[in-house]
């Protein structure tokens, strides 16, 4: 497997299940029991509603204020990666702690592939070299909790199949599409384009944890000139809000 495949493939991780998350943090630490309950869209979604009125419906479903509020969050689950037109998957496990703009990534796939990417909110570190990444609150979930602020365009997109479609493009042009269900108003689809590549994530079901809607299982799709290469995430843990390490976010000297 090809280091620029690995090093996409990180690419792809972080910009497609990087969940929001504010600073400080300060709030009660939050690990309560995860609930599949579906939800009611807090908006009722019919052919006349307005391209700002579906980005407010997916924002109300994923939380609402309390989505925008979350702190921090951890994701930790397995992975199973599908190099291009191949069928056989490479196993792994990943964690993910984000913090604001802060993160850090750990992806374990040996003996192919083991992964640390971090950003303390100044400087970069990855044990992979050659690995971009635009900041984390200019796409996808990051894009939808900032959608009512100053400078950020809502379009139309056409519908696909039986989900109603939207585009927000953020201050500086970054550009993702959204898919909702019209029934729950949550976001089965999101497309983000970043350095000339397209990159999806489709998740097929959602678990609700202190008001904040989470992905629980998603795939993710990353268009190469080899052909597209999936990754197949399932959370096994997640956790919000909690006290954070003084070395959560340290860069190995």
């Amino acid at each position: 497997m090809s280091k620029t495949f690995l090093a996409s493939f990180a690419i792809v991780v972080l910009l497609g299940t990087t969940p929001v998350a504010q600073e400080p943090a300060k709030s009660a630490a939050t690990n309560g029991t995860p609930s599949t309950t579906p939800a009611t869209p807090a908006i009722n979604i019919t052919p006349d509603t307005t391209p700002k009125e579906l980005a407010r419906a997916a924002f109300m479903a994923q939380g609402g204020e309390k989505f925008r509020a979350v702190q921090n969050m951890t994701l930790r689950g397995s992975v199973k990666l599908y190099p291009p037109n191949s069928v056989q998957s490479l196993p792994g496990a990943f964690s993910l702690t984000t913090a604001g703009e802060k993160l850090r990534l750990e992806i374990d796939a040996r003996p192919a592939f083991v992964v640390t990417q971090i950003y303390d909110g100044e400087r970069t570190y990855s044990s992979m070299p050659n690995i971009v990444v635009p900041p984390l609150t200019k796409f996808g979930w990051g894009a939808l909790a900032r959608f009512d602020q100053p400078g950020y365009e809502i379009t139309a997109l056409p519908d696909k199949k039986k989900q109603r479609a939207f585009r927000i493009v953020d201050p500086d042009g970054y550009t993702t599409d959204y898919f909702i269900d019209p029934k729950t108003g949550r976001v089965m689809t999101f497309l983000l384009y970043f350095n000339e590549l397209t990159l999806g994530t489709d998740t097929s079901q959602f678990k609700e944890m202190d008001g904040v809607l989470i992905p629980f299982n998603f795939s993710q799709r990353f268009e190469m000139a080899m052909g597209a290469f999936f990754a197949e995430f399932s959370v096994k843990e997640a956790k919000l809000n909690q006290q954070l390490g003084p070395d959560a976010f340290a860069i190995p000297h």
